[in-house]
């Protein structure tokens, strides 16, 4: 009886780590702290769905195309944002240029920042995603996957 108990403990143990050891691998070959992401909302359906675990690769905001999906932060959220490149921009914003990026989920009829909801930064408002907030770009997901953990996120 023990002894089952021991190799039951033991495959817990090795999954763990084989888990942490492809997430660590993940992290240096994609170029990302965050290789993969849930998808926590529907507003990139019919891409993304709830549940579906997204694969990042960091990107240099120059290698970033209208068309791209790319994963930011905003301040006032908790949870990364994953949405696609509508245009590319350059704005003033006291006194010095900065790239942006307009972005809205394929599922959403507006964009995520613009005339009436601006981006928060240290030098004001911005109708777009700044250059610097880009963590990273969507290469692949993997559907449904991340329903377990997102049904434990909201409900534990």
């Amino acid at each position: 009886m023990e002894n089952g108990w021991t190799k039951e403990l033991a495959w817990v143990l090795i999954s763990i780590i084989i888990v942490a050891g492809i997430n660590y691998g993940l992290e240096i070959v994609m170029d990302t702290n965050s290789p993969l992401v849930i998808v926590i909302s529907g507003s990139m359906e019919p891409v993304f769905y709830r549940g579906d675990v997204v694969l990042l690769k960091g990107v240099s905001p120059d290698d970033i195309k209208v068309g791209d999906v790319i994963v930011y932060n905003a301040p006032m959220y908790e949870y990364p944002i994953i949405h696609r490149v509508r245009e590319i921009k350059t704005v003033e914003v006291n006194g010095h240029e900065e790239k942006c990026f307009v972005t809205w989920g394929d599922n959403n009829p507006i964009p995520d920042w613009g005339e009436y909801r601006l981006y928060p930064t240290p030098s004001g408002g911005l109708p777009c995603v700044p250059a610097y907030a880009v963590d990273a770009k969507a290469v692949m997901v993997f559907p449904k996957i991340g329903v377990i953990p997102l049904w434990i996120r909201e409900h534990i």
